[in-house]
C-alpha cells in the first residue's frame, strides 16, 4: 500500500491508502477535509472489492451477484473512489461529488450510481436492510450469493441493529456477513468488545487490524457457512 503524495492540497500524513484508491480519493476531496470516517474504511473496502466480492461492473444486476450495503453512508467518499478503481463509475464523476448535478451525493443513491445496492441515511438501517436481502436471496433459492454489510462501531448503539444481529442469528442466516470498522467512537460499547454482541446472539466472529489486507481477507472469507459471520477491522481511533 502507499499513501497520497504529491500535489499541493494533498491529504496530510496519516492512515497508508491503498495505491489504486489514494489517488482518485485525493481527487474527491479536492481540498477539502475527510474525517476518520472516510479513512476508517478504505481498506476493508479495497479488500472486499478487489479480492472477494462477485460483482463487476458487467454484473451489477445479475441475480447471482454479491450485494455489498454501505449501512455506513456518511464514509460515502472512500467507497466512490474504489467503484471508480474497479470501473464502476467514470473517473470524471469524481470531480463533482456533492454538486448539485452529481450522481455523487454525501450518502450512495441506488438509483443514480452503478453498483450501490441501497441509499443510506440514518445509521441503523443498513444490517436490518442486509437481513432481509439474505432473506431473500435464500427464499428464492440462490445459495450462492452472499449479503456484506459495512457498519461502523458507532452504528452498534442503534436498537435497530440489536434486532438485526438476534433475528439474523436465530434464523441461521449463513448468506450474511457484517463488517463492523471499530474505531472507537461508539458511546456505550459492549462488554468483551464489539464482536461479543455478535458470538452471544450465534454469530461467528473474527476481530482483526483492519488495515492489514492479508488479516482481513482471512476473516472475510472465514464464514462456516451455517451461522452468520461479522468481521470487527479494528482502526486506531483518530482514524
Amino acid at each position: 500500500m502507499t499513501a497520497s503524495t504529491g500535489r499541493a492540497g494533498a491529504a496530510p500524513p496519516g492512515p497508508r491508502l491503498p495505491a489504486p484508491v489514494a489517488p482518485l480519493l485525493d481527487r474527491i476531496r479536492a481540498g477539502r477535509e475527510f474525517g476518520a470516517n472516510v479513512y476508517s474504511t478504505v481498506d476493508v473496502l479495497w479488500v472486499l472489492y478487489d479480492r472477494i466480492l462477485r460483482i463487476t461492473p458487467e454484473t451489477v444486476e445479475a441475480p447471482e451477484r454479491d450485494r455489498f450495503l454501505l449501512s455506513k453512508g456518511h464514509a460515502v467518499a472512500g467507497y466512490y473512489a474504489v467503484l471508480a478503481a474497479k470501473g464502476f463509475v467514470p473517473l470524471d464523476w469524481l470531480d463533482d461529488q456533492g454538486g448539485p448535478t452529481s450522481r455523487l451525493g454525501d450518502h450512495p443513491d441506488r438509483l443514480l450510481v452503478p453498483g450501490v445496492e441501497i441509499g443510506s441515511g440514518s445509521l441503523g438501517h443498513g444490517l436490518g436492510l442486509g437481513v432481509g436481502t439474505a432473506l431473500g436471496l435464500r427464499a428464492q433459492g440462490l445459495l450462492t450469493p452472499r449479503v456484506y454489510v459495512l457498519l461502523g462501531d458507532a452504528e452498534l448503539d442503534e436498537g435497530s441493529n440489536h434486532e438485526a444481529i438476534a433475528y439474523a442469528g436465530a434464523t441461521g442466516l449463513a448468506n450474511l456477513t457484517a463488517v463492523v470498522v471499530d474505531n472507537s467512537s461508539a458511546t456505550h460499547g459492549w462488554p468483551g468488545g464489539a464482536a461479543a454482541r455478535f458470538t452471544v446472539n450465534g454469530w461467528t466472529a473474527a476481530t482483526v487490524d483492519g488495515r492489514d489486507h492479508d488479516a482481513l481477507h482471512t476473516a472475510l472469507t472465514g464464514q462456516d457457512n451455517h451461522r452468520p459471520h461479522v468481521v470487527v477491522a479494528v482502526v486506531d481511533s483518530g482514524e
